[in-house]
């Protein structure tokens, strides 16, 4: 079977990520998410009837330029030469990403997209809380059991970082805050993943 049968064509790639790149610029420049299908379209330099084929309606569009920009943006800094078991480096890589987009994600996270883009987000974000949650003292071994507390980890983190991305002061302090996640870290560990990374 061929292969590239699957495979968007270049020109619905291009376009694809001009909506993207569009929606990101529109929505951090305007500080909102009620922005008209036209502009985006507009931006993007494609027809409203694109929009509506590749996303079906703006807020699909705007909850797919926000995993764009988490998945090209910030997974890549995370997951690049860092050592796995740094937890300070990564909330810190993080809490960078989120504090440079501040505008996009604070209008996405105030807007009727909010609960959509944090569904999204969690299961984008599960499997690299379920590593954490699996180092834990007294780890569950149960699946279920498992998937409830990396669950219960991913929507603790969610609420902190959108409480400081939305709530935080002008500017925000990146370094500042991954000590505080670091702090919480450390509370719901034991201290012990960070003694286990020092050894």
């Amino acid at each position: 079977m061929d292969q590239t049968a699957h495979r968007p064509d270049r020109r619905v790639r291009r376009s694809r990520s001009a909506l993207l790149g569009a929606a990101v610029a529109l929505v951090a420049e305007r500080g909102t998410t009620n922005i008209p299908i036209s502009d985006l379209a507009e931006a993007a330099d494609v027809s409203r009837q694109l929009v509506y084929q590749q996303f079906g309606d703006r807020d699909a569009l705007l909850t797919a330029a926000a995993l764009d920009l988490v998945e090209t943006g910030l997974l890549p800094e995370v997951t690049r030469g860092a050592d796995p078991s740094d937890e300070h480096a990564r909330a810190l890589t993080a809490a960078r990403h989120f504090a440079r987009h501040r505008p996009f994600y604070r209008a996405m996270l105030t807007g009727p997209c909010a609960y959509r883009l944090n569904v999204a987000l969690s299961g984008l974000l599960s499997p690299f809380n379920r590593e954490l949650v699996r180092r834990l003292p007294g780890a569950p071994q149960a699946p279920d059991v498992l998937d409830d507390l990396t669950a219960f980890v991913t929507g603790g983190w969610a609420a902190v970082v959108n409480t400081w991305v939305v709530e935080g002061p002008e500017p925000l302090d990146p370094a500042a805050f991954a000590d505080r996640l670091m702090e919480v870290f450390s509370v719901i560990t034991g201290g012990a993943l960070t003694e286990e990374r020092d050894r």
